[in-house]
């Protein structure tokens, strides 16, 4: 409950009251929840992935635990990080852009697959990780679970 409430606070700082995070850019370029949509793999660690992952991807403990994404054996597997981008796991917060079974907690922060398998790609080369693979958008959509008709009444 510690993490959900650190991680809370941190998504709270990223995100704004009003919807807008603050580049850490020499800019100061402002995104916004419309203007995110455009943003790369880069971007999006930067301005969403980092509030709990910190800047440097090693994690935190403290309050609550927020795994390192440099070194992390888990990241061998990029469908497995896809997985939890799109679907949340644990205290991660899912950032789907279509509803699954559940609303987003980020619901006006959802990712596209091509930003998806953007960040992914980007934290897997970065921060001392050397996957040589990668990750498509194409990839990133077969994960998400297909629409089945229901069956109709007699």
């Amino acid at each position: 409950m510690n993490r959900l409430i650190l991680c809370l606070g941190s998504a709270a700082v990223l995100l704004g009251g009003i919807g807008a995070v603050k580049a850490q850019s020499s800019d100061n370029a402002l995104y916004t929840r419309t203007s995110i949509k455009n943003a790369n793999g880069e971007e999006i660690f930067q301005h969403i992935c980092q509030g709990c992952h910190m800047h440097d991807a090693k994690g935190a403990t403290g309050a609550g635990t927020y795994p390192a994404l440099t070194g992390n054996p888990k990241l061998v597997s990029a469908p497995y990080m896809a997985a939890v981008i799109l679907f949340g796991r644990h205290d991660m917060p899912s950032f789907a852009t279509k509803p699954i079974t559940q609303r987003s907690f980020f619901e006006d922060t959802k990712l596209s697959d091509e930003q998806i398998a953007e960040v992914i790609n980007y934290v897997r080369t970065h921060f001392g990780n050397d996957y040589r693979d990668s990750i498509t958008a194409a990839q990133v959509a077969a994960l998400h679970p297909q629409d089945h008709p229901t069956p109709s009444s007699p």
